[in-house]
Formats: structure tokens, C-alpha cells, sequence
């Protein structure tokens, strides 16, 4: 074994310094950097092109000379992925004028005052207004029940007690 890792350790050990060494020579973005601006000087900045270590760099400011312009490359033309905004609500409106759930004229909500088994009930709707209901096929309605009533033109010949005198057509319990 341990001759095997003699043979390993040797031949990957050059590899890896040849790796080293041409991973320094790329800048940011692959490109190859010249040799004499990837080297510091000791002052810390880069020295002159092919000057010795310790020489100036030149007189030329580095940055731009506007301060106002901005440093570094010019922004993306991409849009944001998102608005760091976000939208925000106008004042709200008035309260509409009319109802907004449209009712059927021929249809009245209300609660049962005079029940049995029909075909004179007495009802009182969501306004107060009391109707004389007359209807067949309605049913047992008891006093009290919240119910839901399609009307229409009362018979004539008809008195189903006191209140506006119509036809019940069709009628649907709520509780």
C-alpha cells in the first residue's frame, strides 16, 4: 500500500501546482489579466506596467474624474424581477346610491304572521309592509318562519285578512 501512495502523491502533486497557477492568470469574468496589474506593489496598490515594485502608478486618477458620474460599470439594462414599490390604494369611493343586490320585483322576504296549512298566510317583509298572501301548494307555514316568497297579482274574488292582497307563487324557507 504504501507504494501505491507514493505513486498517487507524486504524480498529483504537480497537477495541482499547474492548476494553481493558471487558476491566477483569469480575472472576474474569464478574461486573462495582464501579469503587471494582478500584482500588488507593497503599498498595496497595483504597480506600473513592467516597472519595478516600489514605482508610482502613473499620475492618472484610477475613478472618474466627475464625482457626481457613478463608479463601477454601467447598470443592467434588465428590469427588476419584482417593484420594490408596492401599489398602493386610491380614496375610496362613495357608497353607491341604489341597492347593489337587484331584488326581483315579484320577490319578498319576511317572516309568517298568520300560518296553518293554507291557503291564507299572513306576512310581514324586511320594510315592514304587511301582505295578505293567498297560494296553493304552499304547504304548513308556521308563524314565525323566515321565508323567501315569489307574488304576483292577487285573484280577486280573494280575502286573505288584512294587508296588500297578492298571489303567493312560490315560496322557499329560510329557518
Amino acid at each position: 500500500m504504501s507504494f501505491n501512495r507514493r505513486i498517487i502523491s507524486g504524480s498529483v502533486a504537480p497537477l495541482l501546482g499547474l492548476g494553481l497557477a493558471v487558476a491566477g492568470c483569469a480575472g472576474p469574468k474569464g478574461d486573462a489579466v495582464p501579469r503587471s496589474s494582478a500584482v500588488p506593489s507593497s503599498s498595496g496598490t497595483p504597480s506600473s506596467s513592467g516597472g519595478p515594485e516600489g514605482a508610482r502608478p502613473s499620475a492618472e486618477p484610477s475613478g472618474p474624474s466627475d464625482p457626481t458620474s457613478p463608479a463601477g460599470p454601467p447598470a443592467s439594462t434588465r428590469p427588476p424581477l419584482s417593484n420594490p414599490v408596492p401599489p398602493t390604494m386610491g380614496p375610496a369611493g362613495k357608497p353607491p346610491k341604489d341597492p347593489t343586490d337587484r331584488i326581483p320585483a315579484d320577490t319578498i322576504g319576511g317572516w309568517i304572521t298568520r300560518g296553518g296549512s293554507g291557503p291564507c298566510y299572513g306576512l310581514v317583509d324586511d320594510d315592514g309592509v304587511e301582505y295578505a298572501l293567498h297560494g296553493t301548494g304552499a304547504g304548513t307555514l308556521a308563524v314565525g318562519t323566515r321565508v323567501v316568497a315569489t307574488i304576483g297579482p292577487a285573484p280577486a274574488d280573494v280575502d286573505c285578512g288584512p294587508g296588500r292582497p297578492v298571489q303567493l307563487r312560490s315560496v322557499r324557507r329560510l329557518t
